[in-house]
């Protein structure tokens, strides 16, 4: 467990919030596996019939620690990439029940990785979706190199993932993956009212339409692996490794 993850139970609704305002709520390996354990224990758990994730302090969350990316990026061993990070994909992927992101301020790398396997999405007008893991020397993960495609198509899937460019909360309503746009610190308020309209619905009929909406679940569990291996080995190049140290070269001036 740690205090950067707060986990609540209220009504029918489990709240995941990412906490580590000092940080841009960037992600930690234990951050990881409390947001993985949250949404794991809810599967088997009949009160909640609904999940929200959403962070503190006008943001969404930075993405994974560069720290951790260095760390394991330098380590010799074969296993270079954070594994935490791949079994919270995973709890998003096997996640049977439906989940409401809430986005105020930026959502990068993993934060817009995060968002595209939730159900809906409500993101304020300061809110920012990208994906920079080219600039890093990276590839895409959690199975965006198949959702992003499908949801918004090739041109703006390339637009976002390759070539690295954020889009406004408006650019993604436009495309397809938010659901509303609301004033700064609303998201959450609006994420709650969805949660209650969700779970005033029968349970059994809400799972399996959201079960035959999504991809198979094997296959984005298929593709997080295909993601996951490329991941491992770019993290190690050369130029991901000067990427990572440009990056705290950058934050010293």
């Amino acid at each position: 467990m740690t205090e950067h993850i707060i986990v609540e139970d209220e009504d029918s609704t489990r709240t995941i919030t990412m906490r580590r305002p000092e940080k841009k709520n960037t992600l930690t390996q234990e951050m990881y596996l409390t947001m993985s354990d949250a949404i794991d224990s809810a599967q088997s758990n009949p009160a909640i019939r609904c999940l929200i994730l959403t962070g503190r302090s006008g943001v969404f969350t930075a993405g994974n620690d560069i720290g951790d990316f260095l760390q394991a990026a330098t380590e010799k061993h074969e296993a270079a990439r954070p594994r935490n990070a791949v079994i919270f994909l995973q709890s998003l992927v096997n996640n049977k029940k439906p989940i409401i992101a809430a986005v105020d301020g930026i959502a990068i790398g993993i934060g817009t990785t995060m968002v595209f396997h939730c159900d809906y999405v409500v993101a304020s007008t300061t809110a920012s979706f990208s994906s920079p893991f080219i600039q890093y020397g990276l590839v895409p993960d959690g199975a965006t190199s198949l959702l992003v495609p499908q949801m918004v198509g090739h041109q703006r899937a390339f637009s976002m993932l390759v070539m690295g460019r954020p889009m406004t909360a408006e650019d993604a309503r436009t495309a397809g993956f938010v659901n509303m746009v609301v004033p700064p610190g609303h998201a959450v308020v609006e994420a709650r009212k969805v949660a209650r309209e969700i779970c005033a619905l029968p349970a059994d009929a809400v799972a399996i339409a959201r079960k035959l909406l999504k991809l198979p679940t094997e296959d984005l569990v298929r593709r997080i692996g295909q993601e996951d291996h490329f991941f491992g080995e770019r993290m190690r190049s050369p130029e991901a490794i000067a990427a990572f140290q440009n990056f705290f070269l950058r934050k010293k001036r």
